[in-house]
């Protein structure tokens, strides 16, 4: 019982952050001032760059980081700076992300660990020669897929160039899109007071195109479903 308490009160937490992420962050910055800098780049950095950690917040934190830009009194949010700030942390989340998987990946496929055959190996290589620039630009906006596409680049053995332009592409539209929509949208006064909803509202829609690529792959390893097109 007490592991089931510990987990229904860490889901009722992360609930409460979730949908109240704005005044969160306002007693962030109210107690941390300008370290909220360090600790945001962290949340965003290991969201990125860590293949154990795709449930931090990453679309929802960025747009409610440039909402309080927009209107934060004590001026410890500076836009710009975060901004910039925010690029470099999602830039080297992916490419430390993408260095451990050309790391231990390639290990990880030696034959010793049955669910990870080579073939597998040769596939995520093969489409990343060929859908590598889309799939890491891409990925940026899709939760989860963003935490593991630059993983699965580097077990793939991309070209490492190839990567880092696409990286910083990718990265600069996600943390730009975000940031300055939160910072032109996110006082509007229906968006201020339904705070928690818009948040839910950002992650399912996110959610969607990878819920979407779940279903087609499914259907094509089973074509006689039923399921409604």
């Amino acid at each position: 019982m007490s592991l089931l308490h510990t987990f229904i009160s860490l889901l009722h937490n992360f609930s409460d952050v979730v949908l109240h992420l704005d005044k969160h962050l306002t007693a962030l910055i109210a107690t941390y001032h300008y370290w909220v800098y360090g600790i945001v780049f962290a949340i965003i950095f290991a969201e990125t760059g860590l293949v154990i950690t795709p449930i931090l917040p990453g679309d929802s934190l960025l747009f409610a980081l440039g909402a309080l830009a927009a209107v934060d009194q004590t001026q410890a949010l500076k836009p710009v700076l975060l901004w910039l700030m925010l690029i470099a942390a999602a830039v080297l989340g992916n490419e430390t992300n993408f260095r451990i998987g050309a790391l231990i990946g390639p290990r990880a496929f030696n034959g010793q660990i049955k669910l990870l055959k080579q073939d597998y190996l040769n596939q995520t290589q093969a489409f990343f020669e060929k859908h590598g620039s889309m799939a890491i630009v891409l990925s940026r906006f899709l939760p989860i897929i963003r935490t593991f596409a630059p993983f699965v680049a580097g077990v793939g053995k991309m070209n490492a160039w190839r990567f880092h332009k696409y990286n910083l592409l990718g990265g600069a539209s996600w943390v730009s899109v975000f940031i300055w929509g939160g910072y032109v949208f996110g006082n509007i006064p229906l968006i201020k007071n339904n705070f928690g909803i818009v948040t839910i509202s950002i992650i399912v829609i996110t959610l969607i195109p990878l819920a979407w690529t779940v279903i087609q792959s499914w259907r094509k390893r089973n074509p006689g479903s039923n399921v409604v097109s």
